[in-house]
């Protein structure tokens, strides 16, 4: 193989990697949606997600509020803070406004 092939392989082999890292928070955020808040909630991550729309939940985690946003939500909640960038990876994928409908 020429140094031109090697390299372009290379090169997507790395593209692949990182576009199936990118898909693993949202995952992540769903597992910590069961496992931590879907009990405290009530309600299953579908109907915590649609809350908001996808800007919506963007601007909350902007002005640094997804814990508070999840407690004014879930008040009997008690979501640890090395946790917020997943529930809102979850959140804004399955936002009311994204289309999509999580399997919890």
């Amino acid at each position: 193989m020429t140094n031109i092939t090697k390299l372009a392989v290379a090169a997507l082999l790395g593209l692949a990697v990182l576009s199936t890292a990118a898909s693993a928070d949202v995952n992540k955020g769903k597992k910590i949606y069961m496992k931590k808040l879907k009990a405290a909630c009530g309600y299953n991550g579908a109907k915590f997600a649609r809350m908001h729309t996808q800007d919506e939940w963007e601007s909350i985690k902007e002005a640094g509020k997804m814990g508070a946003e999840v407690k004014k939500i879930c008040p009997k909640s008690k979501l640890k803070a090395k946790y917020e960038n997943d529930i809102y990876d979850f959140s804004y994928e399955f936002a009311k406004d994204s289309g999509n409908v999580p399997s919890c």
